[in-house]
């Protein structure tokens, strides 16, 4: 199937690219394939091709866009500051809504993330599935837990803290070192109301606009008033702070400016924490999200710096593969780039690795890396 369309971009936005190749070194796709379509430069002009000069919609170029991470490792690198991931986003959308991509079987799983005890039952399911070896390797899931710690309960008001939907469902433990780390920092917290269950951010990146606005506005419901909101996913706390600009109100762009990453907030309040034992080396694998888009990854480091030593990779922060569904939907691609983020694991000499979103640390530890969140390493220490 061949056919025409016109994206939903802004004119601008897409005509900032000047084809300077500066991209190219921090694009994974590209580096892994050494493919100049595979790049953030070759896929803009693919982009253009489209909505500018009415070039068909054929299944080659569908497969540009779906093989693009969406980790925006270019963005920083850019000297025009091209908005590459809203550029993804627009045409992702106009290919959803042509079921173009993100076949059924996707939108089905997606549907279940906001349905929380249906999100937990699925999760046990498959947890399930995997001892009875009936789950592919290819997919890059670690071991799922079959059973699950309690949720955290609330402890005050002075804080929300948003648990999300596969945070809640597999990373448990990390939402009780949280709520430790809090408690010894004499914060107390609130969590959300009934709707804030799930950011939206799989439906974003897959192109499903409409069904991420509507938890958007639902997530934004749940948070009322104007107490920060504490986030300890790098790609929730992403997907919150550009509210703004998905819903484009100033009731959106306000609770945008209220989040803030667990990390970046117990940077600001490290002084009020004892620790009590130092861990010795851990190497700090970047979020994508917490390191291109927030822009806020040193926070991770002044957090690791007062209990560890600080490892770094010598990859400047190139993906790990794990991009949200990536790792499902783009196996093999996944796969080759978690391969290059292993080597840079064990030029670093190996060990624990810690990182702060948990879709990179289910893709790693699916390979064998002991890998845990800053805040679960600082709550080992307390």
């Amino acid at each position: 199937m061949a056919d025409t369309v016109k994206f939903d971009l802004d004119e601008t936005e897409l005509g900032s690219c000047v084809n300077c190749g500066l991209c190219l070194p921090h694009c994974p796709t590209f580096r892994v394939t050494g493919e100049e379509a595979l790049s953030p430069r070759g896929r803009i002009a693919a982009i253009r091709a489209v909505h500018d000069d009415d070039a068909p919609v054929t299944d080659e170029f569908i497969s540009f866009m779906e093989t693009c991470v969406q980790c925006r490792g270019c963005e920083p690198a850019c000297p025009s500051g091209v908005p590459y991931g809203r550029l993804q986003e627009g045409v992702r959308k106009a290919l959803a809504t042509q079921h173009r991509i993100t076949p059924r079987r996707q939108r089905l799983a997606f549907a279940a993330l906001p349905r929380h005890r249906l999100l937990l039952t699925g999760s046990t399911l498959l947890a399930g599935a995997q001892r009875l070896r009936l789950v592919p390797s290819r997919f890059g899931l670690p071991r799922l837990p079959l059973r699950r710690p309690a949720p955290v309960r609330a402890t005050g008001n002075a804080v929300w803290l948003f648990t999300g939907c596969v945070m809640d469902a597999w990373h448990r433990d990390t939402h009780r070192n949280t709520a430790k780390v809090l408690s010894a920092l004499g914060v107390t917290f609130a969590l959300p109301n009934a709707g804030g269950g799930c950011c939206g951010a799989l439906h974003i990146h897959a192109g499903l606009a409409d069904g991420s606005r509507r938890l958007a506005n639902d997530v934004i419901a749940s948070m009322p008033g104007d107490r920060p909101i504490i986030v300890n996913s790098a790609g929730c706390g992403a997907a919150l702070k550009d509210y703004g600009h998905l819903l484009r109100t100033a009731s959106s762009a306000a609770f945008s400016a209220r989040v803030i990453d667990v990390n970046e907030f117990v940077a600001l309040h490290l002084d009020r924490l004892p620790t009590r034992r130092h861990l010795g080396a851990v190497i700090i694998q970047d979020p994508c999200h917490l390191r291109h888009v927030q822009r806020n990854h040193q926070s991770v480091r002044s957090i690791l710096a007062a209990i560890a030593d600080i490892v770094e990779l010598d990859d400047d922060g190139l993906c790990c593969g794990a991009g949200g569904a990536y790792s499902a939907t783009q196996p093999d691609l996944a796969a080759m780039m978690r391969a290059s983020k292993l080597a840079a694991i064990e030029r670093a000499g190996g060990g624990v690795v810690a990182s702060a979103n948990p879709g990179c640390v289910m893709h790693l530890a699916a390979a064998g890396v002991v890998v845990r969140h800053p805040i679960d390493l600082l709550a080992d220490t307390l």
